[in-house]
């Protein structure tokens, strides 16, 4: 809560809330500290230059050194005397850059006084009085202006002030409002300083003076000449407020709440300008939520009303000024009023639900707080010039920014009023959302596309404002599930919304990069009930992108021909993924003519993407689907033989290289499980490998016999074919084992010696651990069989080698015994 009695300096409180404002006094910097003998003597050479009657350029540093420690400088009555000694002398002619410094000291004497005397007061009232009455006219800048004002409310903001000098105050503070608001547009730093000045008067004023306090903070920013409109302006007026307020109500000023309101949140003037007016409402919020409970302030909960209704009354003029659409012109005004309205709500705390509100949170979070649409639009126009620079400068200063950082509070109010909506309401905003899913996807790739690295800052900064938009759907996509997947809706519209939350989802999944409880929780929710019905199911696999999207850039809007490479579309390839993963979650109820029109040609396409876990999520379908349909079905069964081919095609044209191994084990092993006895598309499987083995085997020069004393190492692409045909032997059906241990065995015969027993030894321990009494008698023949081969193989090779050693050696014209035969 804004506490009177915690805040020293007002100004510089304001600026701490609103954060992103250069803190400075009047155009000088307030960071630095001078050392206590640089300050003692800064006020000796002041007194000094006082009693001689001359003003060297040497004493505007001593005050400049004095300024410099304001935190830590105290400024008691003597030294106020010193400087109103100072202002009032006639003996020297000041220069203009000290008048906004002594008036500064002043103002620090001021407020860490505890009981500054009253005399001394009536008198700084007159020499500040007689200064903008001699001088200010002749030497008039921002900074005068500013310290003017601040010292002058400060003033009007002591306790111990009398009524005569309070008013005096107060008039010159809004002729100096009225007539000179000009200049706060020239120096824009000093805004803190000027609110700061109109906060100290707001809670002193009462009556006529009160009005016209008023007037100016929320008249001036809509004055031609007046200052600019800005965000961090907006805030200071809120929290400004807050002050002001928390101030009115712990000191049960009921006559001042009742002006207050009547001025800012009932009928307002013409001249007040809506986003001062939402701002002002929203300080009230925040003044209003810190009141103690049990206090009997009935007033409090009117004054509440009257700040919400406020702030209703002003998103509904900007909404049927859009006419409820978020793509209408993108007029500044409108642009800064929804960036109030949005930060308002996020520092008001929670707010009754209105529909203008929810519709113009929506508005805010997807045009102003997450553009991503008009940048993407933004960068395609300026691609080929110069001028893409200025679109990163726009993004940097837009990450930097209050609004974006405010992000998340802005997206949990959102969340609120959604929850507390009439359908209508929901049904508009969540086809917004899931829109604009839609419109990044399709515009983040074709800029990362255009780009292709050419900028690579650029993309880097884009994808940090779409990755926090992506928690902001994930966190609406929950409330959308937890309001609509319930017993108060039907199963066919919760499916309806699981769809589109999925879509979305895939949209986005480029930008998850953190594993996010809410988006986890969603996912659990909405495929747990897509899973549970085939139409929706089908929904959702044929909202999939196709093989001619995936493979053929359109982009109608530009003349532009590029190259397109799909395996580097990585935008496109993380939606496909997403699809991947989720759709063996229902695959049991997806119809095969589905699977094989939709999925087929895009999960084979990506058997062959580059990125290894990509390629593998890939071969996970196809085991999800030759995994699937617990009851024969005639045309499930028929597919899944006609895709063994292809699939045995597609997986080992890319291996060694693109085909994880893992990947392709796991799709083989699924295939012989599942597919029937006998079926020739087994036969093929079998066949296709033992012809890759033996290519990779004929591929190689020569066959150490040192490469195959383990499974490591050495040629490692044939043993892992190698060994997944012996882990066949234990899989495949009894009809087809006999072609398998016959293929088998003469592929083992062609490997080194060292190989077959490496071979040998892990067929006799596979066939010692096995359990199946039909196939292992066979396993066992077989073995011996293949045992005696092996061993036939070495003496074979050894009389061949003993011969060629006797042919070397015998004398020219010798012939062996068996020559002859």
């Amino acid at each position: 809560m804004a506490r009177q009695s915690n805040t020293l300096f007002l100004e510089q409180w304001l600026r701490t809330n609103v954060g992103g404002i250069n803190q400075t006094v009047s155009g000088h910097s307030s960071t630095s500290s001078s050392s206590a003998r640089a300050i003692i003597q800064a006020w000796s050479e002041l007194r000094d230059s006082l009693q001689n009657q001359t003003f060297h350029p040497h004493i505007l540093q001593s005050l400049k050194t004095l300024l410099n420690s304001q935190a830590s400088l105290h400024v008691a009555d003597p030294q106020a005397k010193l400087l109103l000694s100072v202002l009032s002398s006639q003996s020297f002619d000041l220069p203009s850059e000290s008048y906004p410094i002594l008036l500064r000291l002043l103002y620090i004497w001021v407020r860490k006084s505890v009981r500054p005397s009253a005399a001394l007061i009536d008198s700084t009232v007159d020499v500040i009085s007689r200064i903008f009455a001699t001088e200010y006219g002749s030497k008039k800048s921002p900074s005068f202006l500013a310290e003017g004002i601040l010292i002058l409310g400060a003033i009007s903001f002591v306790p111990s002030v009398s009524e005569s000098s309070k008013i005096a105050c107060l008039e010159l503070l809004c002729r100096l409002l009225e007539e000179d608001y000009q200049l706060v547009r020239l120096g824009e730093e000093i805004i803190p300083d000027v609110l700061a000045g109109i906060g100290y008067a707001l809670y002193s004023s009462v009556d006529v003076l009160l009005v016209r306090v008023l007037d100016s903070l929320l008249g001036i920013w809509g004055k031609e000449d007046g200052p600019r409109s800005t965000v961090p302006t907006a805030l200071i007026i809120l929290h400004l407020v807050e002050w002001v307020v928390s101030g009115y109500i712990k000191s049960r000023s009921l006559k001042k709440i009742e002006t207050f309101s009547q001025r800012t949140l009932g009928t307002s003037e013409a001249s007040y300008v809506p986003f001062a007016l939402v701002m002002v409402a929203a300080g009230v919020l925040r003044a209003s939520r810190h009141t103690a409970n049990g206090q009997g302030l009935e007033f409090v909960s009117i004054l509440r009303i009257s700040a919400e209704n406020q702030i209703t009354f002003v998103a509904q003029h900007l909404v049927s000024k859009t006419k409820g659409s978020i793509n209408s012109d993108n007029d500044p005004t409108d642009s800064f009023l929804r960036q109030c309205l949005s930060l308002a709500l996020a520092r008001s705390g929670a707010v009754s639900f209105s529909a203008p509100v929810l519709l113009c949170l929506a508005s805010a979070l997807l045009r102003e707080i997450f553009p991503l649409s008009h940048l993407y639009l933004q960068i395609l126009q300026f691609i080929h010039s110069s001028g893409l620079e200025f679109g990163i400068n726009e993004i940097k200063r837009h990450l930097d920014s209050v609004l974006f950082k405010e992000a998340g509070v802005i997206t949990g109010v959102f969340c609120n009023q959604y929850v507390s909506a009439d359908e209508e309401s929901k049904g508009f905003v969540e086809s917004l959302i899931w829109n604009y899913c839609r419109e990044v996807y399709s515009g983040h790739r074709q800029v990362a596309l255009l780009l292709n690295e050419r900028n690579n800052e650029l993309l880097v900064n884009l994808e940090k404002i779409a990755e926090s938009a992506f928690l902001m759907v994930a966190v609406f996509a929950l409330a959308v599930t937890k309001q609509r997947l319930n017993s108060n809706f039907s199963q066919e519209v919760q499916r309806e919304h699981s769809v589109r939350i999925l879509v979305s989802f895939s949209c986005l999944e480029y930008f998850r990069r953190i594993r996010l409880p809410e988006y986890m929780d969603t996912i659990r929710r909405v495929v747990a009930c897509v899973q549970e019905n085939e139409s929706a199911c089908i929904s959702f696999v044929e909202s999939m992108p196709s093989y001619v999207d995936l493979t053929t850039w359109q982009d109608f809007s530009s003349k532009q021909k590029m190259e397109y490479e799909w395996s580097k579309d990585e935008v496109q390839t993380a939606r496909v993924l997403f699809y991947v993963r989720v759709i063996p979650t229902c695959i049991e109820l997806l119809p095969a003519l589905v699977f094989r029109r939709v999925v087929v040609p895009s999960m084979f396409l990506y058997m062959g993407h580059p990125n290894e876990k990509v390629a593998r999520a890939s071969h996970s379908m196809f085991v999800a689907f030759m995994s699937s349909g617990k009851e024969p079905e005639d045309e499930r069964v028929s597919l899944k033989e006609q895709l063994v081919f292809y699939y045995m095609q597609r997986s080992l044209e890319g291996y060694p290289g693109i085909t994880p191994f893992e990947g392709m084990a796991s799709g083989v092993a699924a295939l012989v499980r599942h597919l029937p006895a006998g079926s020739p598309a087994t036969y093929y499987c079998i066949h296709c490998l033992l012809d890759k083995a033996n290519n990779l085997l004929g591929d190689l020069t020569t066959l150490k016999d040192d490469d195959w004393k383990n499974w490591q190492g050495g040629p490692e692409p044939c043993k892992k074919i190698l060994e997944l045909l012996l882990r066949l032997i234990s899989l495949v059906d009894i009809q087809v084992l006999p072609a398998l241990m016959k293929s088998l065995a003469q592929l083992i015969i062609r490997l080194p010696k060292t190989g077959q027993i490496m071979v040998l030894n892990e067929l006799y321990a596979q066939v010692a651990e096995s359990d199946d009494v039909t196939r292992k008698p066979t396993l066992v023949s077989w073995l011996q069989s293949l045992s005696y081969l092996s061993s036939q193989a070495k003496t074979e090779v050894l009389i061949s080698k003993g011969r060629e050693s006797k042919e070397n050696s015998a004398p020219p014209g010798t012939i062996e015994p068996n020559a002859r035969l």
